[in-house]
């Protein structure tokens, strides 16, 4: 499991913060889920001849399930 202790504080546009918010409750999910997600993704998309850590890849074995 990751450890969800660190604070990621991002600015966002207002408007694109509450459609954000809206697609996620529609799909039953939090935004720091897709959030969290989303930075898997872009981690094993971009490490380039980094090892990854075996957590980092299973954790992005288990997607966000799509409704």
């Amino acid at each position: 499991m990751e450890n969800k202790t660190a604070r990621f504080t991002l600015l966002i546009d207002p408007r694109k913060k509450q459609m954000f918010e809206e697609l996620c409750a529609a799909q039953d999910l939090t935004p720091s889920q897709v959030v969290r997600q989303l930075i898997r993704e872009y981690i094993i998309a971009h490490a380039g001849n980094r090892e990854l850590p075996a957590w980092l890849l299973k954790a992005a074995n288990k997607k966000v399930p799509s409704k």
